[in-house]
């Protein structure tokens, strides 16, 4: 956030979130009309100079979006306090919204849409200042730090392993993928030329990494579909992952948790270098989840059950190679993020893990792994009333993400019956700790 951004600046434009004497300042920046959550725990919501939040408003919050349901895309002035609708979609999910992120500079803004004609799922990339659209093949899961570039695999596909985080089609136009498509896998799209193009393909990921995936499984004879497609913070680095299962799996729509699913992580030079599997699927065979880039793009967090005793925070080298918990005495959980300092984590916790208090709420964890010590630094509801009910799908993350200033945490409540968004300033606690000192990375 910017410098002129300061506390008195957020009193004056928003309320003071105070439930349960929080250690930080946090504010709601989204008291109006509720429904409305910014996207995942990896990708700042605040524009690049600061000024603004952007955010995803649900049309209804207890179902699933059917195909051709309207969401809409939100910007929030964050020296104002006004909140203004600049787009609608029809490409989201309740997960992570349109994956609405900024596209370099503070004004451009990419999101996902389908063509309800075709059904093919595209890119919006909008000027909020001029209103200026362009139509980008494919759509966007992630785009790269300075806004060049769009990473995606194919989001109507997602379903198929998970809902919640892609966009919703008619299910005659989704695939089934079989075997190791040569078609299908990790996509790029220049967003200055439109240029669109599969970077790297199921089948090709698999063949260059055999020598990491020999894991007795016969890959060929079943289903693959790509997931999550991330860029590391300097934009060098690309990570994406592979989910498969067998081919007689009964479960043809949202079959993640089925034991029949197996998942790798891959990662690559941005220019298609280097590719290798940094955790293959036996790794997770117990457990785990939300791998993320460290800060500087050299290493991989992530939640992984080694032992079958819960939880634990590890690291890993994007080869594969140095994978090691991060701190042997403090359970994992939520959606970790590692600070630059290389001392402190960040994470939240889901309503169903046990650190999660009995009434919805739960706390973000301030985790020094130099000390071997966590703060609950606030407690936030975010449970639903329609996950358990109707979807799990359905269910309100926290998804703590930072600042590209590294200072502010944008995070998602359940609050007054409805989704909204917070803001804590971490000043005070990032300035507790002595400069100089880091941990062992």
């Amino acid at each position: 956030m910017s410098a002129d951004c300061s506390d008195n600046l957020l009193d004056r434009a928003f309320p003071r979130y105070t439930r349960f004497d929080p250690a930080v300042p946090v504010w709601c920046v989204t008291p109006h009309e509720g429904r409305i959550f910014h996207r995942f725990f990896d990708t700042p919501p605040i524009s690049p100079n600061g000024r603004y939040l952007v955010a995803f408003r649900m049309p209804f919050e207890d179902r699933l979006p059917q195909p051709g349901d309207e969401g809409h895309i939100i910007v929030v002035d964050l020296h104002t306090g006004t909140e203004k609708t600049v787009a609608t979609t029809r490409g989201w999910e309740p997960q992570l919204g349109a994956n609405q992120q900024w596209c370099g500079d503070d004004q451009t803004l990419v999101f996902n849409d389908v063509d309800t004609d075709t059904w093919q799922p595209l890119a919006i990339k909008l000027n909020c200042v001029t209103g200026e659209r362009t139509r980008l093949t494919g759509g966007v899961y992630h785009a790269s730090p300075d806004g060049k570039f769009l990473l995606h695999c194919s989001l109507e596909k997602m379903r198929r392993t998970q809902s919640g985080y892609g966009v919703v089609v008619p299910d005659q136009y989704v695939p089934i993928n079989h075997g190791l498509p040569d078609d299908d896998g990790l996509f790029i799209t220049n967003t200055q030329t439109g240029e669109h193009r599969l970077m790297v393909s199921i089948h090709e990921a698999f063949t260059r990494c055999a020598d990491q995936l020999q894991h007795g499984v016969d890959y060929a004879g079943g289903e693959a579909y790509g997931f999550h497609a991330k860029w590391s913070p300097d934009g060098q680095r690309i990570l994406f992952s592979i989910r498969w299962r067998k081919a007689d799996c009964p479960m043809k729509w949202c079959s993640l948790g089925n034991d029949t699913t197996w998942f790798n992580v891959f990662t690559l030079n941005a220019d298609g270098s280097n590719l290798r599997c940094a955790m293959p699927a036996p790794r997770w065979k117990l457990g785990g989840h939300h791998i993320n880039f460290y800060p500087d793009g050299q290493k991989l967090s992530a939640n992984v059950n080694l032992n079958g005793d819960g939880l634990k925070l590890m690291r890993v080298n994007l080869d594969g190679s140095g994978f090691e918990p991060i701190t042997t005495d403090i359970p994992g959980s939520g959606h970790p993020t590692v600070h630059p300092d290389g001392r402190h984590l960040l994470t939240d916790v889901y309503a169903h893990e046990s650190m999660a208090y009995s009434d919805g709420t739960g706390p973000l964890r301030w985790i020094d792994t130099l000390q071997g010590t966590e703060q609950s630094i606030l407690r936030i509801a975010s449970l639903t009333p329609w996950q358990k009910s109707v979807n799990s799908a359905l269910r309100l993350d926290p998804h703590p993400a930072w600042d590209r200033q590294w200072r502010y945490v944008v995070f998602n409540g359940f609050e007054g019956g409805t989704r909204r968004v917070y803001v804590a300033d971490m000043v005070n606690l990032l300035e507790q700790t002595k400069p100089g000192i880091t941990a062992t990375a």
